[in-house]
């Protein structure tokens, strides 16, 4: 077993490594979000955010394959490598086939799903042109969180977070050239949205040259069994973010009947700036993940605790500071993204968001306890505290606070709701971590009568 500044030191690394590769796709969130702002105004803010829960159902299907996979690959690529053998390759393929159908039905029913998404007469035709480009991106994006995954857990973190680096540098760019150069304005950042997952699999195609990879391609017919296995483990994962996608929905829907579009539109910035502090938290919880779920199967029980307590006290640094430089600076931050000087656009945010990343220190935590819980093999748990933050709670608080307080109660269903969940989240890891002291300490007392 390694010692604790060995296992500091690796967590440290990948943790590291998958925060800085959030952090460089958020850097492409937000500067396509400003994009978008210079080029349609505050409708195109709207536009974006009506059509980011769909955005939000192609990460979440690969995050259910990809996370779900990746935590079963670790948990066997060492004592059971012969059930692993074709799981990446299956769930790939899987994915693409998915992602083809996906493309197909957007595009044959485009209007009644911008309908259903919330576009009215000053939005309709702007979402028709970019929710048909934005199809394109479904198995891409599946596949990349796929295989982003799988490379992270076959002890390959720093590629990751190069192609995480590099998709982010080579996407601005194409925003740019399709945006202002070609003069396709929304419906270039939604072409660019393409070239983003395809560029980070370029970069993550080189995985074939690392000497210790594991990982194998085969062409193979995916099979229900492991499509099962992986969603298993990666149900919490995509309701996660799926949660993310049908709060935005929610959202939109209860500020398009309080305030109309420029309340959706200030929504829009809110909602891709949290994009970015949750792309962080994501980060530190899904370093933690890898090391968790090795140490978990290896038996090193001490190891998976020391991961989760490093991981806390990671993540609620980062969440406090967050919160802090959003507050401080929430006028320029506004300002930045309201090329059209929108006084409308202007009040609902600055009230807005200091009252909404109130959550950012609750919400850090609990994605990690969700995640921590996955990497044990704790999906059940994973899945009801999931279930619990993404819809059971959320989203009645969202309807009732805006139904008893208007748009401010909106805004406040999220840190009220992420609170919450962060006292059962505690009281379920707690449980878990009294298990694995109990097992560590069985695991010491034998170990000590086999060497008397």
């Amino acid at each position: 077993m390694k010692h604790h500044e060995s296992i500091i030191g690796e967590l440290n690394n990948y943790i590291v490594r998958n925060v800085t590769a959030s952090v460089g796709l958020s850097i492409y969130i937000l500067i396509d979000t400003l994009f978008i702002s210079m080029a349609a105004g505050a409708m195109g803010l709207t536009v974006l955010n009506l059509a980011l829960p769909i955005y939000s159902l192609f990460s979440c299907t690969g995050l259910l394959l990809g996370v779900g996979g990746a935590a079963y690959f670790s948990l066997n690529k060492i004592d059971h490598p012969e059930r692993v053998k074709t799981l990446y390759s299956e769930l790939v393929i899987f994915a693409v086939l998915l992602g083809t159908a996906v493309i197909i039905l957007i595009n044959l029913f485009t209007r009644p799903l911008a309908t259903i998404l919330g576009a009215n007469d000053q939005t309709m035709g702007m979402a028709i042109k970019y929710l048909r480009l934005m199809s394109i991106d479904a198995p891409v994006t599946m596949a990349n969180y796929i295989s982003v995954n799988f490379i992270r857990n076959d002890n390959h973190p720093g590629l990751t977070m190069r192609a995480a680096l590099i998709e982010s540098f080579v996407v601005i760019i194409f925003d740019w050239f399709f945006i202002f150069g070609l003069h396709l304005q929304i419906e270039g950042a939604a072409l660019a949205a393409v070239v983003s997952p395809a560029t980070s699999l370029i970069v993550l195609s080189f995985h074939k040259r690392f000497p210790y990879r594991q990982l194998e391609w085969h062409w193979v017919w995916p099979r229900l069994k492991t499509l099962k296995t992986a969603a298993k483990l990666g149900v919490s994962a995509c309701l996660n973010e799926l949660s993310t996608g049908v709060s935005i929905y929610v959202f939109n829907m209860v500020l398009l009947k309080l305030s109309g579009n420029y309340a959706v539109a200030a929504y829009g910035v809110i909602s891709n700036i949290a994009i970015v502090t949750v792309a962080i938290a994501n980060g530190v919880a899904l370093g933690v993940q890898p090391l968790a779920s090795r140490e978990y199967g290896t038996r090193h029980f001490r190891n998976v605790r020391l991961a989760l307590r490093h991981g806390i006290k990671i993540t609620a640094a980062i969440a406090v500071l967050a919160f802090v430089a959003l507050v401080v600076f929430r006028h320029p931050i506004i300002t930045l993204f309201n090329h059209d000087h929108s006084l409308q656009l202007t009040r609902y945010a600055m009230a807005g968001m200091p009252i909404y990343f109130t959550s950012t220190l609750f919400s850090a935590i609990n994605l990690l306890m969700i995640i921590f819980l996955t990497a044990i093999n704790c999906a059940t748990l994973s899945f009801s505290l999931s279930l619990l933050r993404g819809y059971v709670v959320l989203l009645p608080a969202i309807i009732l606070m805006g139904w008893l307080f208007g748009i401010n109660g909106v805004w406040a269903a999220v840190p009220v709701t992420e609170l919450l969940i962060t006292l059962v989240g505690f009281f379920l890891v707690h449980q878990q971590d009294h298990r694995l002291k109990l097992m560590e300490d069985a695991q010491r007392k034998a170990n000590l009568t086999k060497s008397a």
